[in-house]
């Protein structure tokens, strides 16, 4: 729905180091990545698992100090992001940060990852006005056309979930999906699995929309987002912005899954595909 104008500091955009803190099925120690091939160009992250014990500096950049532009009636501010009890937590509070009453929680990997598996347990924020999101993203700040892949969760309506993509900054694919008992009422999975030729979106482990345009497939590789932000103007989208306390999305786990290579963990929808 809303194109995202991704305002990243210069002095992030070099080539980093990355070390995972990782552990799946027993197999891949703190530090471990999977090999696999990566087929775009750029795009350089393995596969992982990411429970949230700690948050990983190396690995995760935090957002800081900004905003993505007018719509957003919050600054992304490092105290809003934090790992407690093997989950990250994103928070979204009245609190004066530069132009902003509001301050919201963002963190991206500071890798980018091409066509596989990516998948997240989370549960999201419930009030109007917010917006509960994991997505890839890719654009100009990363000179690079405009791709994403969304799942969101609009606080109008947190019975269901928004899946969309870009291609080169065209968007209009959205199809909403039914999120039995609430999204923001418990944990959920959400799932893509992205290919050149064909992109699955899966919800609890059900396929929930099938994507074989290749006119609307991204292609090229991207940054892993999880973020939650709010908003005083886009009412019809994600609901009329009323705050009375802070709210959360928490994450459990994310993990990514390179073509070709096998599950990571028990509950990975990769471990129950044909």
């Amino acid at each position: 729905m809303m194109a995202r104008a991704r305002q990243i500091p210069t002095r992030i955009q070099r080539t980093l180091k990355v070390v995972s803190t990782s552990l799946a099925l027993g197999l891949f120690a703190t530090g471990t990545f999977a090999t696999g091939a990566l087929a775009q160009e750029g795009a350089t992250g393995k596969s992982f698992v990411e429970e949230f014990d700690r948050i990983d500096r190396s690995f995760w950049f935090v957002s800081d100090g900004w905003n993505n532009g007018k719509h957003q009636n919050c600054t992304w501010s490092k105290n809003q992001v934090k790992a407690e009890n093997g989950a990250l937590q994103l928070t979204f509070e009245q609190a004066k940060t530069k132009d902003r009453d509001y301050a919201c929680g963002e963190i991206q990997t500071k890798q980018r990852f091409g066509y596989g598996t990516y998948e997240v347990r989370m549960k999201s924020a419930g009030a109007q006005g917010l917006n509960s999101a994991f997505f890839t993203y890719i654009g100009p700040t990363d000179k690079k056309p405009h791709d994403e892949i969304d799942f969101e969760v609009l606080g109008k309506n947190t019975g269901q979930v928004q899946v969309n993509q870009y291609v080169g900054a065209k968007g209009n694919n959205e199809k909403l999906v039914p999120v039995a008992g609430g999204a923001d009422q418990g944990f959920n999975d959400y799932a893509f699995i992205w290919e050149e030729n064909r992109l699955r979106y899966f919800l609890n482990g059900k396929l929930v929309q099938e994507v074989t345009d290749k006119a609307k497939i991204p292609s090229n590789g991207q940054k892993i987002f999880l973020s939650l932000w709010g908003t005083d103007t886009l009412k019809s989208w994600m609901g009329a912005f009323a705050y009375s306390q802070p709210s959360t999305m928490t994450i459990d786990r994310l993990a990514f899954t390179a073509l070709g290579e096998a599950c990571r963990f028990p509950q990975s929808v990769l471990c129950t595909l044909d």
